[in-house]
């Protein structure tokens, strides 16, 4: 994760979009599977998945190069903590899924709240492994922001239910407590106006 000054951000984007084939050949070669880099505000976060747990924490050098002395390393590779884990059944085709990316600021002192309500929501699903909606679904912790990836299973797209709808608003206005969007996912509820992620690479 970087932090990239104002009026740094269209420049490094648009250096690691004008780079992004190499980039992703880069990741995997260094092992790193699913490579993407998403933009929101002043962050560039990242998402890879290793094939090993021991692999080196090496970023693509020319990800890295793009970025130069223009972003802030906050968090390096193997550094966030992993708040929620909903893996379930993982699609090799990605055209079998659209991604939920999402960015929040926790507010100081709430990273143990935090990880205790998501804790509960694991507890509750047991050892149910879902096919969808959610897949490859993972919440991770640094700096004091909260990066959340998500493969959303196209198949079960639907409209909420009225009872589902009401059981988002209630967890969200709760969540608001302990953190602070920057992302536009809750702006729904909240009438705020926040920027929508948007992928570089």
């Amino acid at each position: 994760m970087y932090r990239l000054p104002q009026d740094k951000r269209e420049n490094v984007a648009a250096r690691l979009s004008a780079n992004a084939r190499e980039i992703r050949q880069e990741a995997a070669a260094l092992g790193i599977d699913n490579f993407s880099l998403w933009r929101v505000a002043d962050l560039l976060c990242g998402y890879g998945e290793w094939a090993s747990e021991d692999a080196p924490a090496e970023l693509p050098a020319s990800m890295e190069a793009a970025v130069g002395a223009d972003g802030e390393l906050l968090c390096a590779p193997g550094t966030m903590r992993l708040m929620y884990h909903d893996i379930g059944v993982v699609r090799e085709d990605k055209s079998l899924i659209r991604h939920r990316v999402f960015v929040t600021r926790l507010k100081p002192g709430c990273e143990a709240e935090y990880k205790r309500r998501h804790d509960g929501l694991i507890e509750a699903r047991g050892d149910t492994v879902s096919e969808g909606p959610d897949s490859n679904f993972t919440i991770w912790y640094g700096a004091g922001y909260i990066f959340g990836y998500c493969e959303k299973v196209k198949a079960f797209d639907r409209e909420m239910t009225e009872a589902e709808r009401a059981a988002t608003i209630a967890w969200e206005t709760r969540q608001l407590e302990i953190m602070n969007w920057l992302t536009d996912d809750v702006d729904w509820i909240t009438g705020e106006s926040h920027e929508a992620i948007r992928r570089v690479v």
